[in-house]
C-alpha cells in the first residue's frame, strides 16, 4: 500500500532531473544553474513523494544570483502525467533575495511532484523549502491580504480587475469568488500588470545617449516625411493637455506638425494654453471652432489644417513616447509602399504610472473585426483619409474606427504595418474608453454601425454584428446552400469517448448536411466492435478498418481520400459537442476563399480551456494559449474571447476545405503524432492561406484520454524526434509568429512578459527593422518539402 501524504508542515527535498547543474553550496545552501529552458527537479519529503488535495502555504527560501527567475511552477502529476493543464504557477520573488510565502492549491491528490524553478538561464540558491497544510478560510485570508497589499502599491489595478470580479461573482458566486481570488493571487489574471513596471525598467527606458543616437540617426533618413498630429479638444483638463502637448515637443523626430483643433471648449484654460504653445513653436497650429460639433468635426477641422504627408492621431488626454514618430518615420523609410502603421500601446493612470499594455499581433484581419486593434498609435498617409473625405459624423465614439474600416477596405495586406512597441500611452481617467468600454456605450453602437456598413461594402451584407465582451462578433451568412462536410474520427477502443463524440455530434448539432467518417485503428474491445455495427447502419456513418500501428497523419490523409464532403472536419474521439452552432460556425470561416484551417475553443471536462489557438515557439515549438484558465477567462485584452486569425490551431477540432486539404498534400505522414498539425497550418499559411481561431464552437476535449501522455521513453523518444524535424525543417520561424509579439514570451501560455524581448528596443531604435509587414499570413520559413504520403497519397 503507497503511503499517504504527511500532514502538518511538509519539508522538502530537491532532485535535479533535467537542465541542473548543482555547484558548490553556499551557507548551507544548494546553489544551482538553470542551463537550458526547461529546468527540473522531482519534489520530495520524508515520507515520499505523495500529497494531498487541497491548500497550503509555500515557504521557499530563494536567493537569485545571476539571470532572471522566469515562471517558477510545480507541476503535480494527478495520475495522468505531468501536463500543462495541471499547472501550478508560483509568483516571482520580488527580490534577489527573499523567503518566498505564497499559498498553492492541488486539484487532487497528488502522485509525484515536479519543482521548475524558471523558463530563463539563471544561477539561483536554495534554502528551506516546505509546505503546510492550511485550510480555505486561512489560505482566502492569505490570498486577500495580498491582494490589498498589491492594490495599495498599485491603485490602477483596481480598475484592471474589477469587472472581471463582478462578473466571476455574478457566474460562480462564492465559489465564482475563490477561483477568481486564486488566480490573482497566481498572477495569472493581471501578471502582465504586476510585472509590467519592471520590465519598464528593464527594457522600454530610454536614457539621453539613446535619445541622441535617434536625433542623429533621423538626420540621415533618405525621406524626412512631416507627420502632422491631430488632437481635437474640448475641456480637457490642464493638466492632462499640457501633458499631450509636451509629448509631442518631446518627439526625438522633429518632422511633425501639431494640428489642434479646438472643439468650441467653454473652460477658459483652454484657449489660453493653446495660445501658449502655439506661439512657442511654429510647428504648433489651433484652429478654433466657433460651434462646437464634436469629435468627427473637429478631427476634420484639425485634418484641413494639415500640410503633413502623413496623419498621426493623438487624443486630447494621451501621450506619446518620445521615440513614436521616430519609429513611425523609420518604418516609411523602411516600407515606403506602407499606407497604415499601428503601434503597441498601454495605459496611464492618473499617477501617471504606465499598466495594461496591449502587444499586438502584426496585420490581424479577423481580430481587427472583432475590435479596434491598429488604435493606437496610428499613422496614416494623408492622402488615403482624404481620399476618403476624412472623418464621418454620426461615427463619433468609434470615428477612429470607422476611418480605419474604410481605409482598410482600400488596402493590401502588404501597405498595412506594425511597429511593436507601445509607442503611445492612453489615460484611463473617469469617462475614458481606456478605462472600460461600458463608460461610453455610444461609441461601441457607433463601432457596431461602422462594422455593418463596412462588411455591406466587402461583400457581405448579411453579416450579423453583435457587441460582446472585449469587441464584437462579426457572424456572416452561408447562405441558403450548406457545403457537405466530412467529419473524421479515428479510434481504436474506448467506446464511452467515442459513443459520447459521435451520439453529442449528431444530437446536439444543428447543421444536418454531414458525414461521420469513423476510422478503426484495430479496435478489438467487443462493446467497440458492437458500437461500430450499430453506428454503421445510420446513413451518415460510416467505419473505415485501419489496420496498422498508429500514424495521426496517414489515418486522417486516407480517411480524407474516401470522403464526399467539401468541407472536412479533423476531429479526435474524445471531443463533445456543447452547442448546436458550433459546425455552422466553424464551415462559415472555412468557406471563406482566404481561410485555410480552421480551429476552436476547446475545454477540458472541468471548464478549464485546453485550447484558445495555438502560439508558435512556445516550448520550442508551439504551444496552447491560455492552457488552464477557466471558461470565460478574457485573456490578453480579451484574446481568448474574440475571433482571430492565428498562425495554428490544434487539429482536435478542424475544419478545412477539401480542395485547400489536398492542395497542400494533406498531413505529413512523417510526422506521427505530433505537431502534423502545426506543419499543417505552416504549410497553409506558407501558400497564402489566413488560418483562423473562433471562440464561437466550443467543445469539451478530454485530452489524449485514448493514447495518454507522452510519458514512456519510447514516446519521448518519438516526440524529441518529431520535435528536432519542426525545428530543422521551419527553423528559425518558431521564434516568430505573427500573431503574437516579440515582446511575449515563448515560455508561458498566458502571454508572458518576454525577459527580454525578442525584438530588443535599442535594436529597432538603431539598426534593427522598426516595422513588421506581412503581406498576407507569409511565414518566413527553409525549404519546405510536400507533405510525406505513402501510396496514393494526396498530391
Amino acid at each position: 500500500m503507497t503511503p499517504a501524504a504527511p500532514p502538518g508542515r511538509i519539508a522538502l527535498s530537491l532532485h535535479p532531473l533535467h537542465h541542473l547543474e548543482q555547484e558548490h553550496a553556499v551557507d548551507g545552501r544548494d546553489r544551482w544553474s538553470a542551463v537550458g529552458v526547461d529546468p527540473q527537479f522531482r519534489v520530495l519529503h520524508h515520507d515520499g513523494e505523495r500529497f494531498d488535495a487541497g491548500w497550503y502555504l509555500l515557504e521557499l527560501e530563494l536567493h537569485v544570483e545571476e539571470g532572471y527567475l522566469d515562471n517558477p511552477c510545480f507541476y503535480p502529476d494527478y495520475g495522468q502525467g505531468s501536463g500543462d493543464q495541471a499547472r501550478v504557477p508560483i509568483p516571482k520573488p520580488e527580490t534577489p533575495y527573499a523567503t518566498l510565502r505564497t499559498v498553492v492549491r492541488f486539484d487532487h491528490d497528488v502522485r509525484r511532484l515536479r519543482f521548475d524553478p524558471s523558463t530563463a538561464p539563471c544561477v539561483f540558491q536554495i534554502g528551506t523549502m516546505r509546505l503546510t497544510r492550511i485550510g480555505k478560510l486561512a489560505a482566502a485570508g492569505l490570498m486577500l491580504r495580498r491582494l490589498a497589499s498589491r492594490i495599495a502599491a498599485q491603485p490602477s489595478l483596481l480598475r484592471v480587475v474589477s469587472s472581471d470580479l463582478v462578473a466571476a461573482i455574478r457566474a460562480g458566486g462564492v465559489r465564482g469568488f475563490g477561483d477568481w481570488l486564486y488566480r490573482f493571487h497566481e498572477a495569472h489574471h493581471v501578471g502582465i500588470s504586476l510585472d509590467y513596471q519592471a520590465w519598464i525598467q528593464r527594457f522600454d527606458t530610454l536614457n539621453e545617449g539613446d535619445l541622441r543616437q535617434m536625433r542623429d540617426r533621423a538626420r540621415s533618413f533618405a525621406h524626412k516625411p512631416v507627420i502632422s498630429v491631430l488632437v481635437p479638444v474640448y475641456n480637457t483638463p490642464e493638466e492632462w493637455l499640457r501633458r499631450c502637448i509636451d509629448s509631442v515637443l518631446a518627439q526625438v523626430y522633429g518632422h511633425w506638425q501639431l494640428c489642434i483643433a479646438d472643439d468650441a471648449s467653454t473652460a477658459p484654460h483652454v484657449a489660453r494654453v493653446l495660445a501658449e504653445y502655439a506661439a512657442r513653436d511654429p510647428r504648433i497650429t489651433v484652429v478654433s471652432r466657433p460651434v462646437n460639433g464634436h469629435i468627427s468635426e473637429a478631427s476634420n477641422s484639425a485634418l484641413q489644417a494639415a500640410t503633413g504627408a502623413y496623419i498621426a492621431l493623438l487624443d486630447h488626454d494621451d501621450e506619446l513616447a518620445p521615440h513614436a514618430l521616430y519609429l513611425m518615420a523609420k518604418a516609411i523609410n523602411e516600407q515606403p509602399a506602407l499606407k497604415l502603421i499601428y503601434s503597441d500601446e498601454d495605459k496611464l493612470d492618473d499617477q501617471g504610472v504606465r499598466f495594461d499594455p496591449y502587444f499586438k499581433p502584426d496585420w490581424n484581419p479577423e481580430l481587427f473585426l472583432s475590435h479596434n486593434m491598429v488604435c493606437h498609435l496610428t499613422v496614416y498617409e494623408a492622402g488615403l483619409i482624404r481620399s476618403l473625405g476624412g472623418f464621418r459624423r454620426g461615427f463619433e465614439g468609434s470615428q477612429d474606427y470607422d476611418l480605419a474600416l474604410r481605409c482598410v477596405a482600400r488596402l493590401d495586406a502588404g501597405e498595412i504595418g506594425h511597429v511593436p512597441h507601445v509607442l503611445y500611452h492612453w489615460r484611463a481617467i473617469a469617462g475614458s474608453t481606456a478605462l472600460s468600454g461600458g463608460e461610453k456605450s455610444y461609441a461601441q453602437e457607433a463601432g457596431k454601425r461602422a462594422l455593418e456598413e463596412h462588411m455591406r461594402a466587402t461583400g457581405h451584407p448579411d453579416a450579423q454584428v453583435t457587441p460582446v465582451t472585449g469587441g464584437y462578433r462579426v457572424k456572416r451568412s452561408l447562405g441558403s446552400a450548406e457545403p457537405k462536410v466530412s467529419l473524421i474520427i479515428p479510434t481504436r477502443d474506448r467506446v464511452d469517448l467515442l459513443e459520447r463524440c459521435v451520439e453529442s455530434i449528431l444530437d446536439v448539432t444543428s447543421y444536418r448536411n454531414l458525414e461521420l467518417l469513423i476510422v478503426d485503428n484495430q479496435s478489438s474491445e467487443p462493446e467497440t466492435l458492437a458500437y461500430f455495427d450499430k453506428i454503421a447502419a445510420r446513413g451518415n456513418i460510416r467505419v473505415l478498418p485501419y489496420d496498422a500501428h498508429f500514424n495521426y497523419s496517414r489515418i486522417n490523409n486516407y480517411a480524407a481520400r474516401q470522403a464526399t464532403g467539401e468541407v472536412l472536419g479533423l476531429i479526435n474521439n474524445d471531443i463533445e459537442v456543447i452547442h448546436a452552432d458550433w459546425l455552422e460556425e466553424m464551415v462559415t470561416h472555412a468557406m471563406l476563399p482566404q481561410n485555410g484551417a480552421v480551429g476552436a475553443m476547446l475545454y477540458y471536462p472541468d471548464d478549464h480551456i485546453q485550447h484558445a489557438g495555438v502560439i508558435i515557439g512556445l516550448g520550442g515549438v508551439a504551444g496552447h494559449a491560455y492552457v488552464s484558465m477557466p471558461r470565460g477567462f478574457p485573456g490578453q485584452h480579451h484574446r481568448a474571447q474574440l475571433t482571430q486569425n492565428l498562425t495554428a490551431v490544434t487539429a482536435a477540432c478542424l475544419l478545412v476545405r477539401r480542395s485547400v486539404f489536398e492542395e497542400v498534400g494533406g498531413l505529413d505522414e512523417s510526422l506521427e503524432v505530433a505537431f502534423n498539425d502545426i506543419d499543417f497550418c505552416l504549410r497553409l499559411a506558407q501558400r497564402g492561406y489566413r488560418n483562423v481561431w473562433t471562440p464561437w464552437a466550443e467543445l469539451y476535449h478530454y485530452e489524449s484520454a485514448t493514447r495518454g501522455y507522452e510519458d514512456s521513453p519510447q514516446k519521448k523518444e518519438r516526440f524529441d524526434g518529431e520535435v528536432a524535424k519542426m525545428q530543422a525543417r521551419w527553423g528559425r520561424s518558431l521564434l516568430w509568429d505573427p500573431a503574437y509579439n516579440p515582446n511575449l514570451g515563448v515560455n508561458g501560455h498566458n502571454f508572458p512578459l518576454a525577459i527580454p524581448p525578442r525584438l530588443p528596443m535599442r535594436e529597432s531604435l538603431r539598426s534593427g527593422r522598426a516595422v513588421l509587414v506581412h503581406p498576407g499570413p507569409v511565414i518566413p520559413h527553409t525549404t519546405v518539402p510536400e507533405a510525406r504520403t505513402d501510396g496514393a497519397g494526396l498530391r
